[in-house]
């Protein structure tokens, strides 16, 4: 292959390495941007208008007739041989004050539980689909804890001869707990070629907002959002994944909504073995293609990423142990 050939194979990898669980890149070509948050401006009401009572003329002094003095009644006293009687004394109770009984709060719901072993990692190659050539490889870790926290790591990076004409190192990280919903991040950090990246991500669940480094913009996020890593992972835990879904994705760059649709499930063959998988696709002005292996704990084990211009690279797993 002339070497012309292959530097713009190694280049254009570049470009792609970070569609396919990397960082320059995000995972998916655009998206649904989340609707701007709502405002409301708060205003006192305006004053009623004062009615005037009406004032009636007094009836002429022909109409109007003295008043008769009321009539005096005198008490006399009873006889001494009759005992007065004395109502009985009644008690009254005292009035209790109204109570209004305390809203018991409902205990929250109990965080999920890992579908993959504790520590694990899966690795993949990753080819110019069109040439069947292979220009890179990446590398996923995962650790769930007792404590509820989780971390997952990522690697890619060129290989043989394209990572001599255009060596590129991507490395990503998710930390995060476990929630009710499945995976919760916290925080998403990346590097490039060992250097900060400058597309890291914090999470602020309590007010449902992200923080982007890259631009220094806070984003509102909807419930279950995930970074473009722990995207991967959590796919294991929708359930509605057959019907498609709705996901919110905070990329190195920006925060967007993403429909992914269900193509059914297939099996396919792979470096590392043969799986039953479910094939999942979001299409937007470029096309990602994820297998997930239903008997493996949801691992995605085989990717597809395709630009608007067609060009296609294929990531498929060549190993899944421990680490």
């Amino acid at each position: 292959m002339p070497v012309a050939l292959l530097a713009a194979l190694a280049g254009s990898l570049a470009i792609h390495l970070a569609a396919m669980f990397g960082t320059d890149v995000e995972l998916f070509g655009g998206g649904q941007e989340a609707p701007p948050p709502l405002t409301a401006e708060i205003r006192p009401l305006p004053a009623p208008p004062v009615v005037q009572p009406e004032i009636s003329a007094p009836p002429p002094e022909s109409a109007v007739k003295p008043a008769k003095p009321p009539r005096l009644l005198t008490a006399r006293a009873a006889p001494a041989s009759v005992p007065q009687e004395t109502a009985p004394a009644v008690e009254i109770a005292p009035e209790l004050p109204s109570t209004v009984p305390e809203r018991i709060p409902m205990p929250p719901a109990a965080p999920a539980q890992p579908v993959l072993p504790a520590t694990g990692m899966i690795r993949f190659a990753i080819y110019k689909e069109s040439l069947g050539l292979q220009l890179g490889r990446a590398e996923h870790r995962w650790e769930f804890n007792e404590d509820g926290t989780y971390r997952l790591t990522g690697t890619t990076e060129t290989s043989g001869l394209a990572s001599l004409f255009k060596p590129l190192r991507l490395q990503a990280e998710s930390r995060g707990r476990m929630v009710a919903g499945g995976l919760q991040p916290e925080r998403y950090t990346t590097l490039k070629n060992g250097r900060d990246a400058n597309e890291n991500a914090d999470f602020d669940w309590s007010t449902a907002q992200v923080h982007l480094a890259r631009d220094g913009s806070v984003q509102p996020i909807a419930p279950g959002s995930q970074d473009i890593l722990s995207l991967n992972y959590q796919l294991a835990f929708l359930g509605n994944l057959a019907e498609g879904s709705l996901l919110g994705v905070v990329t190195g760059r920006k925060y967007a909504r993403y429909a992914i649709d269900s193509l059914g499930e297939e099996e396919i063959e792979v470096p590392a073995g043969r799986f039953r998988t479910l094939h999942l696709r979001a299409m937007t002005d470029s096309t990602t293609e994820i297998w997930i292996a239903l008997d493996q704990g949801g691992l995605p084990v085989k990717i597809r990423f395709t630009d608007k211009k067609g060009e296609s690279f294929e990531q498929v797993a060549t190993e899944i142990g421990s680490p």
